[in-house]
């Protein structure tokens, strides 16, 4: 259920409430919710799409905002390190556009006086095939097998030296194995950025402009280290 049954209702319900309150109306890009298949087996859904598109439809995509376990019940609220500040968690700073993502989503946080922390950007989620053709991602996350720290537990409550979400690709993770809270919080982050990102008349870039999406050597690497460890998440997750 937490992984993700809570990120595929987060966005579920920011689909029917951009359509309920008519802001799908106002916007000043299209939005596209996306359901991935098979995340598990090597981010087979979501790598099978961007491979499929052209170049051009891939340079017309503005972002990708991913929402993979928002419901930890021992949860913290990590935002994709999208500038790479935080380089000692294994990760690096996505494409052009990823830190300005990774700063909507701060600035809500702390705007409502409430802590956040960034998590790897290592792409073992569903934005990895996004990353690699040069697309700025970003996106929230409440925590996997991860243990949580004393100052964890200090800032976020919950319990350290316990796994975020104890339950991690076990058969427990069932309707119990969630945080209602952690999903509030954690959900509406991802609603505000979303629309946030695309009511935007300046955009992530300030000038309305758009990037041409392509394939580095890079994140050519970095697809091969993900797929040796698919399914997998790192330890600030």
């Amino acid at each position: 259920i937490n992984d993700n049954g809570t990120g595929t209702a987060a966005v579920l319900e920011t689909a029917l409430q951009l359509r309920r309150t008519k802001i799908d109306k106002k916007l000043q890009r299209p939005v596209r919710f996306a359901f991935w298949g098979a995340e598990e087996a090597g981010l087979l859904g979501s790598q099978h799409y961007v491979d499929s598109l052209t170049d051009l439809q891939r340079s017309r995509i503005y972002a990708n905002l991913n929402f993979d376990m928002l419901g930890s019940p021992n949860y913290v609220r990590f935002v994709y390190d999208g500038n790479g500040s935080a380089s000692d968690l294994g990760g690096e700073a996505g494409p052009a556009g990823s830190a300005q993502i990774e700063r909507v989503f701060t600035n809500y946080y702390g705007s409502k006086k409430l802590a956040t922390a960034p998590t790897a950007f290592d792409g073992r989620s569903d934005y990895g095939p996004f990353i690699e053709y040069g697309i700025p991602a970003g996106g929230l996350f409440s925590g996997a097998e991860g243990v949580k720290t004393e100052a964890e537990a200090a800032t976020y409550g919950g319990v350290a030296g316990e796994a975020y979400d104890a339950c991690y690709h076990q058969a427990c993770d069932d309707i119990t194995n969630l945080s209602t809270k952690a999903m509030s919080e954690l959900g509406d982050g991802a609603a505000y950025a979303t629309v946030r990102i695309a009511q935007s008349k300046l955009g992530l870039y300030g000038d309305a402009g758009t990037r041409r999406a392509t394939k580095s050597k890079a994140s050519v690497k970095a697809k091969g280290a993900r797929a040796r460890a698919h399914g997998e998440h790192s330890l600030r997750r």
